[in-house]
């Protein structure tokens, strides 16, 4: 598949749409700063018809409620969506008339419906006025009256991607698409015919793509301190996930379901299925009640629900997932795909656009088992949140007033709502639906929402929103503080408690998220919730999983849990150390790097972190030996709040103004020096060094940086400019600890720990330094941040002290040397070869 065409023209193809909608609104005289009457009769000079006037009144009003730019957005995605959906179904041979509307049979940019127009059969279609267009040479017109009718042609089997157009929409059709320049022409050209023919690979790589610019603007925003709007937040988290993760989640989740009580299906290719590891005697007793009851599952019953379905990747391929399912229990594919629409498949999600491609990718898999499918009795139990927006509640009463105000934010929630209803909200509705102030799509998606997200499922599958706490705007913030206050760091960690929540009590539920919930001291609580839980098995990413993602920074985890069974041992596969989706991929079907753990070892280790690879010896050195925080107390230093106004460099400020000597804080009262050696980590760097900025700490500094940003000295000054041992905070390699002299203060990036007897400091800072420590914070935290509460976790075991100090303070003293021999060193004297 060749994504960078399809970038390429889903990013340009948004502009193109968006400037062709804008200037057709401008020709209507309507502009975003304009008064735009919806009385006007006519434009520029042009009477409008009866049929202008009214499309042009619903533009106005749409341009009222939700503004100029996200009605512009809106008209652009829409016909976005529906060419590219045109595009899929001509290509796989799925349109009712078999004829081709952007292409010949060759895939070139001819439409085949324009060169064979006479004879076309689409429903709907008036044949007089197409000899008529024909005659008249009005090929452009006849085009987009072709499409049009198309789409409303379309409107009766697949409603949700094709509503029927006559609105708003219509007036902003894009105009001169059959010249040689035009979006359809550049969709033809650019994007290889065979690439459409995978469905869920171009669907979800086009939605993906055509965010490109908007999530660009959504972090450069971030930057600017303006919070993710709920109109932003489907650009700024959408992710398309990796096939082949996608693959194992299902067959992990659903085929295992499936598996562990019925056998795989003799012709099921799941290759991503990871055999259970060898467990007990009680946690095989315990299975096998648990198996017993899935061995009464029929195909029919099983319910997957992804809350956080995008484009629907997921639903897709446990699609084929059930179709094997149903396969083996002797069902025909007809009508398997009509009982997985109708029975099995649930997904929700809070953009609309990506609710349309979800819905499509559904029921063109679907179409590929059955070629009736396209019909008013086959509906995915699919919704959108944003489909409930805008309702006048202002109207209702009682408790039908109480059930619509729950969707107030719906578009905000998402998934992460809980809504309840009366038990007569149908028969409420129905008698006062006249008066309610809402619409009937209101009313449907806003039932449906509450349907899906009030019962409970055999499995839940998804990839949930990235999204931290300082990203979320005030009312999410809010929220997540609310509901989810042992996960409310990120989007990702609230969703996999809702999952929990939405799953059965030995259901599954399958995700990927960032790793970080594994390790992070934010995130202890929730790991606790999570031994309640087991986990079946995790496919450890690490970084750079996603091919569109470079560098360290999202580091993720795929994983598959169940009901809490003691003592059963999960499946592990460590692929944290390759690099790529492909190279990834191939590490875990080899079946190298697996480890088997249990989840109760994990509270063994201050913090319970998940760390399956840990040996059962090392469980019982955390368990058995000191803590370093038995021997040393863990410091975070300070935060300036305004470094650019009181850090410097000390080459950049005269010598006379720094002061060295400062041994303890109340020795500021006996000097008149304004700058002091100030510890900001630095670079990775190991025993001694990255000591070269000076901080503003004169009396008239502190009282500037409380008076600027609010700093507070707190309890830990009396440990400035004590000597101590230092870190960087944030670090791609190893960890780098570092001797740091007395005389200096330190910062949060530098945090600092103090041994309490100098008798150990050498032996501590050995320790430190070693591999050994190396890879046990990897176990504690192998994120890209050393925390204090890391640190202070680390075991410490006393053995040949007296060789260890020797060694250690022999590397401190080469390593200052080495950092002394550059003039960036303040303790610089001359070159060494020199």
């Amino acid at each position: 598949m060749n994504k960078t065409a399809i970038k390429n023209f889903a990013v340009e193809a948004r502009v193109m749409l968006i400037n062709a909608v804008t200037q057709l609104a401008y020709e209507f005289e309507v502009t975003e700063n304009g008064t735009n009457d919806p009385a006007q009769e006519s434009v520029n000079g042009r009477s409008l018809t009866a049929v202008e006037k009214n499309q042009r009144s619903q533009l106005i009003a749409n341009i009222r409620q939700n503004g100029f730019t996200q009605t512009m957005e809106e008209a652009a995605y829409t016909w976005f969506n529906r060419f590219i959906a045109l595009r899929f179904m001509e290509v796989n041979n799925y349109l009712p008339s078999h004829t081709r509307i952007f292409s010949d049979e060759s895939g070139n940019f001819k439409p085949e419906v324009l060169s064979d127009a006479a004879n076309v059969e689409i429903d709907g279609l008036d044949k007089e006025l197409v000899l008529e267009l024909l005659e008249n040479q009005e090929n452009e017109r006849l085009y987009k009256y072709i499409i049009i009718t198309q789409c409303n042609a379309l409107n009766k089997g697949l409603p949700e991607m094709f509503e029927q157009i006559g609105g708003w929409t219509e007036l902003l059709f894009p105009r001169n698409l059959l010249r040689e320049d035009s979006v359809i022409a550049k969709m033809i050209t650019e994007i290889p015919e065979e690439d459409w023919r995978d469905q869920v690979q171009i669907i979800g790589w086009l939605y993906q793509y055509y965010n490109t610019e908007p999530k660009d603007k959504v972090f450069a925003d971030l930057k600017k301190n303006i919070k993710i709007s709920a109109q932003a937040i489907p650009a700024a988290t959408q992710l398309f996930t990796p096939d082949w993760i996608v693959r194992y989640m299902v067959e992990n989740s659903l085929g295992r379901l499936w598996a562990e009580g019925h056998g795989k299906p003799d012709d099921a290719d799941w290759k991503y299925y990871l055999d259970e590891a060898e467990q007990e005697d009680p946690v095989k007793a315990e299975l096998e009640k648990i198996r017993a009851e899935y061995k009464n599952i029929q195909p029919e019953n099983i319910k997957i629900i992804d809350p956080c379905m995008g484009s629907g990747h997921i639903l897709v391929y446990a699609f084929d997932v059930l179709i094997d399912i149903y396969r083996s229990c002797g069902w025909g594919e007809r009508d398997a795909a009509k009982s997985i629409l109708r029975n099995n498949l649930y997904g929700l999600d809070i953009d609309r656009r990506a609710y349309q491609l979800a819905y499509f990718a559904v029921m063109m898999k679907a179409r590929q088992y059955n070629r009736r499918i396209c019909s008013p009795e086959n509906q995915p139990n699919l919704a959108n949140f944003a489909d409930v927006m805008g309702a006048d509640t202002d109207m209702l009463s009682g408790s039908i007033r109480r059930f619509a105000e729950q969707f107030a934010f719906a578009d905000t929630y998402g998934s992460l709502m809980t809504v309840t209803a009366p038990a007569d909200i149908d028969t409420a509705f129905s008698d006062f639906m006249p008066t309610l102030g809402l619409n009937m799509r209101q009313f449907d998606m806003m039932m449906k929402i509450y349907k899906i997200l009030s019962q409970k499922y055999d499995v839940v599958c998804t990839n949930p929103p990235y999204m931290g706490g300082s990203g979320m705007n005030a009312k999410l913030s809010e929220f997540v503080k609310s509901k989810f206050p042992d996960s409310k760091s990120d989007l990702f960690a609230c969703f996999i408690e809702k999952c929990g929540q939405l799953a059965k009590p030995h259901g599954f539920y399958a995700m990927i998220t960032q790793h970080a919930f594994m390790f992070l001291s934010s995130y202890e609580n929730l790991r606790k919730k999570l031994m309640q839980k087991t986990t079946v098995n995790m496919a450890h990413l690490g970084a750079r999983a996603f091919d569109e993602i470079g560098g360290e920074v999202v580091q993720t985890t795929a994983f598959v849990m169940t009901g809490h069974i003691k003592d059963y041992k999960g499946t592990y596969a460590r692929l944290v150390d390759t690099v790529g989706e492909n190279e990834k991929r191939d590490l875990f079907l080899s079946g190298d790097k697996r480890f088997a753990a249990k989840q109760e070892n994990f509270s063994k280790i201050p913090g319970s972190p998940v760390a399956y690879w840990v040996s059962e010896k090392m469980f019982n050195i955390f368990k058995d030996e000191k803590s370093i925080s038995d021997v040393s107390q863990v410091k975070i230093g300070m935060g300036t709040g305004k470094n650019e106004i009181f850090v410097r460099d000390w080459w950049e400020v005269s010598e006379c103004e720094i002061d060295y000597s400062i041994k303890q804080y109340s020795d500021l009262n006996n000097t008149d020096k304004k700058y002091f050696p100030y510890n900001k980590g630095g670079d990775f760097r190991l025993w001694y060094g990255n000591l070269q900025e000076v901080l503003w700490f004169d009396a008239n500094g502190r009282e500037a940086m409380n008076r600027m940003t609010g700093h507070r000295e707190n309890g830990g000054k009396d440990f400035y400019f004590r000597k101590g041992i230092t870190w960087s905070f944030i670090s791609s390699s190893r960890f780098g600890v570092r001797s740091r002299p007395s005389g200096s203060l330190f910062d949060v990036a530098g945090s600092t720990l103090f041994v309490n007897e100098d008798k150990i400091y050498y032996y501590v800072l050995g320790f430190l330094s070693s591999l050994v420590c190396n890879y046990i914070l990897g176990a504690l935290n192998p994120t890209l941040n050393y925390q204090a509460g890391n640190i202070k976790s680390l075991p410490l075991c006393f053995d040949r002290m007296n060789d260890v100090n020797s060694l250690a303070e022999n590397n401190v003293e080469l390593s200052k040397q080495d950092w002394d021999s550059f003039e960036t060193s303040w303790d610089f004297e001359s070159h060494p070869l020199i």
